[in-house]
């Protein structure tokens, strides 16, 4: 099976299973990535080596953002010669933990997290810390609370609020729907600018409670 699905014969499977000379690095490192993808254990002595995996963590698919940062994501890591292993996570099946104890069994050279609860800074945060102290490398994508220590990528959020309020005042409509994270979610409603922070329009970091997931407002006067 792992012979097929690289496309060599059993006998190349076999000298890098055995450590034998004869194999291309590109080849070696394909054969092994099989092995892992499929669920095999790799031999006692290759396990010391990272796989050439990196976890693809999303917190869902119904959101059309997460399937296109899935698909770019894993073009870059192909490109890179790397296995993007998409592990989603769906109500009341697998956790965002589990799958961090998942992809490490599998030994993956690291992991991206497009999504999830570092971005909710009342939420569980152990297993961010299992993956510094295995000293795996890892992205996130978009917001995150400042005490994780990982490298994150995201826009500059005022910015961005800023455009959106701009295009909502430059709408035909004088009202429209605005969806909002609770309170305690990166980024932090401080940032954003003032015409955005209004009570009736989001919560603010101090908030008693998050506003409901959508409501009308009235978008300011272009300044």
């Amino acid at each position: 099976m792992v012979a097929k699905k690289v496309g060599v014969s059993e006998a190349t499977v076999s000298r890098v299973l055995n450590g034998k000379p004869g194999v291309s690095e590109a080849t070696r490192q394909a054969v092994l990535s099989a092995l892992d993808v499929l669920g095999y254990e790799r031999p006692t002595q290759l396990r010391g080596e990272r796989a050439r995996l990196v976890g693809l963590v999303l917190p869902e698919l119904q959101n059309p953002i997460f399937p296109a940062f899935a698909e770019v994501i894993g073009g870059a890591l192909a490109q890179l010669g790397l296995t993007p292993v998409l592990c989603t996570q769906t109500r009341g099946g697998v956790s965002e933990a589990d799958y961090v104890d998942l992809l490490l069994q599998q030994q993956v050279s690291g992991v991206v997290f497009a999504g999830g609860l570092y971005a909710q800074a009342d939420a569980p945060h152990d297993h961010y810390r299992r993956l510094a102290e295995r000293n795996i490398p890892v992205v996130l994508v978009n917001a995150a609370i400042e005490h994780l220590g990982f490298p994150a990528v995201s826009c500059d959020d005022a910015v961005a609020v800023e455009q959106a309020w701009r295009h909502l005042a430059s709408s035909a409509t004088s009202a429209s729907d605005w969806c909002s994270a609770p309170a305690t979610t990166c980024p932090r409603p401080a940032s954003w600018p003032p015409s955005a922070r209004s009570p009736a329009r989001c919560p603010t970091s101090t908030s008693p409670a998050p506003c409901s997931p959508s409501r009308a407002v009235t978008p300011p006067p272009p300044g």
